[in-house]
Order: structure tokens, then C-alpha cells, then sequence
């Protein structure tokens, strides 16, 4: 299974492409969409929109993963991110794509074990994990921790709906599904 994963972002959106196989993770490329930091939004988003697009007819992923917006302490910078967000969720869902969502919480857990793990051990754990020869950036590597969170989710999410059709709604509360 390819995974594709995205790290949205306004001026710098980042993406990281694995293969599972199995229980193992390949590493297969990964950069980031650079809409730059001036100019009017509509036409950065439709940077975002294209370049995604573009990742997705290269590397023809089976499904993708995207980081969910925080709310941030500037309301105006969490409404940007959300736009950015939802270009890069548009070119996924167009390509067909069905599309996960994780907090940055879920993708901090699964890498590196900690929640409240900073962004130099996110690098470091998905350099390791990947087998890299160096650390990517940190765009990137937020990106490829999101497709790491979803390639240890996805035998879970898939049994969980096998399990349970006809369910909607299902959720996790305090390790127990309600």
C-alpha cells in the first residue's frame, strides 16, 4: 500500500510518500509545495491544489493522510492554514483518494511515542524509521510522520469496519470505542 501524506501549510506545504509492506515501512520520496509568503490567497491556494495533484498522478498513492489544523493562539493564521488545508484535501478527494485525518497529538504518538515530542525528534524518528541517509526537512518529516500514523492505523481503522458496518460515528474515548 502507498500512503501519501501531507503536512499543510500556507507558504510551505509539506509531502511523504511510503510503501507498507506488511509490518515494514520504504521510504519513497518526499518535499514539500512552496506557495511563497506574499501575494493573494487564491492564487496560493491553487499552487497547493496543483502540486498536490501533481504528487498524487506521480506517485499514484492508494489512500492519503492529513495533518488536522490546530486552533492557534491568532485566529487569522488558523483560518489560512485551514484554506491551505482544504486546497490539498480537494486535489486528494478529486483524485479519488479516501483521505485520513490525525492531530498533531496522534502523529507525535505514533512516531515517537510522546505526544509533546519536539520537531527535532519527529525528524530524527522518521529518519530512523525510513532508514534515510540524513534528516529530511521539517515540512517533509512532518509529512512522512503523518503517513507513519497512518500506516499503523490503517489494519485498525479497516477492522474496526469490518467489525462494525452499519456503524457511524465510531470514536475512541479514553482507549475505549463508544
Amino acid at each position: 500500500m502507498i500512503i501519501l501524506g501531507i503536512d499543510p501549510g500556507l507558504r510551505t506545504t509539506g509531502f511523504g510518500v511510503i510503501e507498507k509492506l506488511g509490518s515494514k515501512l520504504r521510504y519513497i520520496a518526499s518535499g514539500t509545495i512552496k506557495t511563497g509568503s506574499e501575494g493573494a490567497l487564491p492564487p496560493r491556494l491553487k499552487v497547493i491544489l496543483r502540486g498536490v495533484s501533481e504528487i498524487v498522478a506521480t506517485y499514484r498513492p492508494d489512500c492519503a493522510a492529513i495533518e488536522k489544523v490546530f486552533v492557534n493562539v491568532n485566529p487569522q493564521s488558523t483560518l489560512l492554514l485551514g484554506q491551505a488545508r482544504g486546497a490539498a484535501i480537494c486535489a486528494l478527494v478529486h483524485s479519488e483518494l479516501d483521505v485520513a485525518e490525525y492531530t498533531a497529538l496522534q502523529v507525535k504518538q505514533a512516531v515517537v511515542g510522546s505526544g509533546r515530542a519536539a520537531k527535532e525528534q519527529v525528524q530524527d524518528m522518521v529518519a530512523r524509521l525510513l532508514v534515510l541517509p540524513g534528516l529530511p526537512g521539517t515540512d517533509a518529516a512532518d509529512a512522512l510522520g503523518v503517513a507513519i500514523c497512518h500506516a499503523h492505523s490503517v489494519d485498525t481503522l479497516a477492522l474496526l469496519k469490518a467489525l462494525t458496518p452499519g456503524m457511524v460515528g465510531l470514536s475512541m474515548k479514553r482507549g475505549r470505542l463508544v
